[in-house]
């Protein structure tokens, strides 16, 4: 009995929340998960689903009149914590060190994410020192989550020259379009004139490669290539011309550059299997 009471409760609420001087904190939401996210956030819900979401406890700071607003997204892993994060910032927002990444919006919004933890907070004040709360409040949230703070590892290996900063993402699924290409991570470039996204892609094994690439070239009308590694200029109808480039593990796929930017898209595909 007392193991059972246990598990439920470490269930029910795996968090401390931090108290904020001056506010008290109020729960009237119930704990979401991914069969009740619809009755939170309506047709959002389908976005965080596909990033294997898992559940998210939402809690009210109130001093006044003044309301922070705080929900704790829990996904599956680091890399799909990361991935709903990055779907929903913007290079151009004012970025913190908080967590693993974190950013900063005019209109009183907070968001970082650490490990398998996404977390949002909003505020509709002005008042300066609501704001400095907000951000109080996110420090200390940051070191109540637990997990690792570090970004996924397969960020670190895109090329620094002409990369946008901060426009790296992650698709689970449907990457392009296809239901056949997944987990991919990709960042956008801009360099010698040219704009361009390159996706990444990882597999355990090079069969996993081959039969993503096979698929690949048989959409777009060309045989398939089981090879340990290759390199193809296709012409893909719904994305445009893709400089497509594979070795035992990884696929890289640049979108964006013309046909006679062939030698750019070598060089980046280079470097990334290399």
């Amino acid at each position: 009995m007392l193991s059972a009471v246990v598990t439920f409760s470490a269930t029910a609420q795996p968090y401390i929340f931090p108290e904020l001087k001056g506010y008290r904190i109020e729960s009237r939401y119930p704990v979401y998960t991914a069969e009740s996210l619809w009755d939170f956030i309506n047709g959002a819900a389908d976005g965080y689903l596909a990033f294997g979401f898992e559940n998210v406890h939402v809690r009210e700071y109130k001093k006044g009149r003044n309301i922070i607003k705080v929900e704790i997204y829990r996904h599956k892993d680091k890399t799909n914590a990361f991935g709903i994060y990055a779907s929903e910032r913007s290079p151009s927002f004012r970025y913190l060190n908080l967590g693993s990444q974190g950013y900063k919006t005019d209109d009183g919004s907070l968001n970082f994410f650490k490990d398998r933890y996404y977390v949002k907070m909003r505020t509709y004040s002005r008042d300066q020192k609501i704001l400095n709360d907000l951000e109080r409040l996110a420090l200390r949230l940051t070191d109540m989550l637990p997990g690792d703070p570090s970004l996924p590892s397969l960020l670190s290996e895109f090329p620094e020259n002409g990369k946008v900063k901060n426009s790296e993402t992650y698709t689970g699924k449907a990457v392009l379009g296809y239901d056949f290409l997944e987990n991919a991570f990709c960042a956008r470039y801009e360099l010698e004139g040219a704009s361009f996204a390159i996706y990444l892609f990882e597999k355990n094994s090079h069969k996993e490669v081959a039969e993503c690439v096979s698929a690949y070239l048989i959409k777009t009308g060309m045989e398939p290539d089981e090879s340990p590694e290759g390199k193809y200029m296709l012409r893909d109808n719904y994305n445009g011309d893709i400089f497509l480039t594979w070795n035992e593990k990884r696929i890289i796929i640049i979108q964006g550059l013309a046909k006679d930017q062939s030698a750019l898209a070598d060089r980046y595909s280079s470097e990334l299997l290399k």
